[in-house]
């Protein structure tokens, strides 16, 4: 996805982060990412930054809600820009915000599922919830779609 720097500016100034160079340059990268990223992969789009500045700006980025963590157990953190209207993990912002993620056996990318929030779920007395991880696991839709192809060459 092709974003203007407009578009990045306003995205830093909802959640109340100074725009620098580098945050621009980093929420780009992260920006144009189909689906969910890691550190790493981020690390390598951008291999001119310094590794400890693309950390301290996902730390900062996470800690402003303007990304959210993924944990799709393969045991690497994955990342996605949230949406403007996004308020999942904001201080106020409600359980109805999360979304659910989708994680592919095949070729092993992580999506959001926005369309599909997380199930609201009764914990029994003073339990409280803190996080919510919910993961869906199989084929995406294009492994999907080649494991098919595939049945139909037979």
């Amino acid at each position: 996805m092709n974003i203007s720097q407009e578009e990045l500016l306003h995205k830093l100034q909802l959640r109340g982060i100074k725009p620098t160079a580098m945050r621009l340059l980093i929420l780009r990268a992260m920006t144009a990412q189909r689906e969910a990223f890691s550190l790493q992969s981020l690390e390598d789009d951008l291999d001119t930054v310094d590794k400890s500045t693309i950390y301290r700006t996902i730390t900062l980025f996470l800690t402003h809600h303007l990304i959210h963590a993924i944990d799709d157990g393969t045991g690497s953190l994955k990342y996605a820009v949230c949406a403007n209207s996004c308020h999942c993990g904001e201080e106020g912002g409600s359980i109805g915000d999360l979304h659910a993620h989708f994680y592919c056996e095949r070729c092993h990318r992580t999506f959001c599922l926005n369309s599909i929030h997380v199930p609201v779920v009764t914990l029994p007395g003073t339990f409280e919830v803190h996080s919510i991880n919910y993961v869906l696991k199989g084929l995406c839709s294009e492994c999907s779609a080649k494991t098919h192809d595939a049945h139909d060459c037979r």
